[in-house]
């Protein structure tokens, strides 16, 4: 029903910019831990978080982080609401709770907040919330 993933530019420019200050601190100190251990990290992080995928079926809306070690599965019948909104700059990327819930987000301030059936909220992170949220709504079990 609804497949997109979402490139995160900004995380992934800046990983490169740390691995490559990292590399060039430990070579001009003379540290080879620091030259290698750095980018390793920065690789890492890279692999688990340079894009947001989303997907949507008949009874579970999905997401995953990168190659895919981080990701959450939501049964469709808990989705109570599904609302496009705007974060603010503060909130960042990532993965962190913020006053709205926790945030998954790898670029970008748009996102769909998600009110689940316990009352939970999280905000998904999207370039394209309006099409997300109206997917999100009419894929509910019983709509």
């Amino acid at each position: 029903r609804y497949r997109h993933t979402q490139f995160g530019m900004v995380i992934v420019v800046s990983l490169l910019l740390g691995a490559a200050l990292a590399a060039g601190v430990g070579v001009l100190a003379g540290v080879t831990l620091i030259a290698v251990i750095g980018p390793a990290l920065m690789a890492g992080f890279l692999a688990l978080f340079y894009s947001l995928a989303v997907e949507i079926d008949a009874t579970h809306l999905r997401f995953r982080f990168g190659i895919g070690l981080i990701r959450r599965r939501i049964p469709l019948a808990e989705i109570v609401e599904a609302n496009p909104v705007r974060n603010v700059w503060i909130y960042g990327w990532g993965i962190h709770r913020t006053p709205h819930g926790w945030l998954y987000n790898v670029s970008g301030w748009e996102a769909v907040e998600i009110t689940l059936t316990s009352g939970q909220r999280l905000r998904l992170g999207t370039d394209e919330p309006r099409r997300l949220a109206q997917v999100l709504l009419t894929a509910q079990p019983g709509r």
